[in-house]
């Protein structure tokens, strides 16, 4: 298949700049078998997941990956931001820059330090890429680096928000999961944005279990595919964590026949990546390229709830995968008729397993 297949028309004004008021408010898709298409709101996943099921999220937090500052060579000074992406080691970060043309290999940067940030971060251009993409090494490492990035650093909207609206303090609030514990993503694992507190509680009330995962979401993310043959593309390489104790329990729920209901397509991508072996969900961590398209066989999910993607990208391939090609252009002409919200603060969309993708 090619990249074109995968395209559509998105009217502007369904893409959406703020979440649902309550997050669990926004509506829900449900494409079940043979395409059958209803619409739902998430409140009601208390009534269509079973008891056993399983919910998997993945509990990564979002890094406020965004550095604003200065770049110092000799006596000139330019101002250039960054969005960071992809940690290399304790005080290293891939970035992408803006404008990259401004910035040499071993140029001074001095980041962020603005009203209430104190003295700024301090680092230099360790790399540059020919895309837009930098090396930056910090003079801070390890965990005192994440906290001043925390410090210093905005957070990194998509750039289809960010080139409608600025950054607002809700942000921090609005782009972040209830449940993310583990610093590293640099964009949201936005399926899980939907859950409150208070619906999670009522899920566990009716017997749906959950287990949590980590995959750290880079910028890579939002990059458009360069190539048109599917078969050409590589993915950007994320890291993950699936723990014994985890893959331990969700072989038991699947054991006594409970659904492993992915939240996300990141939760997905781990899963599978985990169970691709064997057919059964092992311990992982390292990082993943799994890049999931028409005729993958789904080894480890069942259901999988995700928000609406854009045309032409690696996230419409890959739930075209999973609940079917056809279905998919029938479910997402139908959202777009109905004036569903697409993206990462759009409404969500609950996929259940095409028929005869298991092996």
């Amino acid at each position: 298949m090619r990249v074109s297949d995968f395209d559509f028309e998105l009217p502007n004004d369904l893409i959406a700049l703020h979440p649902a008021e309550p997050r669990d408010s926004a509506r829900l898709l449900l494409v079940g078998e043979k395409g059958r298409l209803e619409d739902r709101h998430v409140t009601d996943l208390v009534e269509i997941l079973r008891p056993g099921d399983v919910l998997v999220v993945n509990d990564t937090r979002v890094l406020p990956a965004e550095l604003s500052g200065t770049r110092i060579r000799g006596e000139n000074r330019s101002s250039v931001s960054f969005n960071l992406h992809k940690r290399v080691d304790a005080n290293t970060w891939r970035a992408f820059a803006r404008p990259a043309k401004r910035l040499h290999v071993l140029d001074a940067l001095e980041l962020g330090g603005g009203e209430g940030q104190g003295q700024p971060m301090r680092a230099r251009v360790a790399g540059k890429g020919d895309t837009g993409e930098v090396t930056l090494e910090f003079e801070l490492g390890g965990a005192e680096l994440d906290e001043a990035i925390k410090a210093h650093g905005a957070m990194p909207l998509p750039p289809y928000i960010g080139a409608k609206r600025g950054v607002e303090p809700r942000d921090s609030v609005d782009y972040q999961t209830v449940y993310a514990a583990v610093d590293g993503a640099v964009a949201a694992p936005t399926a899980g944005l939907h859950f409150t507190e208070a619906l999670l509680q009522r899920l566990a009330d009716r017997g749906v279990a959950l287990e949590r995962v980590t995959l750290h979401v880079g910028a890579g993310t939002f990059l458009p595919m360069k190539v048109e043959d599917l078969s050409e593309h590589r993915m950007h390489a994320e890291w993950g964590e699936l723990t014994a104790a985890t893959a331990e329990r969700l072989e038991a729920a699947r054991a006594a026949g409970g659904r492993i209901v992915a939240v996300g397509t990141t939760s997905l991508r781990l899963l599978e990546t985990a169970a691709r072996a064997t057919g059964r969900i092992a311990p992982f961590i390292g990082e993943t390229d799994i890049f999931i398209t028409p005729g993958f066989r789904f080894r480890a999910v069942d259901v999988l709830m995700t928000n609406f993607h854009l045309p032409r990208s690696t996230l419409f391939m890959l739930v075209s995968a999973f609940a079917g090609y056809d279905e998919m252009r029938k479910a997402y002409a139908h959202a777009i008729a109905s004036g569903y919200r697409f993206y990462s603060y759009g409404d969500g969309s609950l996929l259940f397993r095409a028929p005869g993708d298991e092996e």
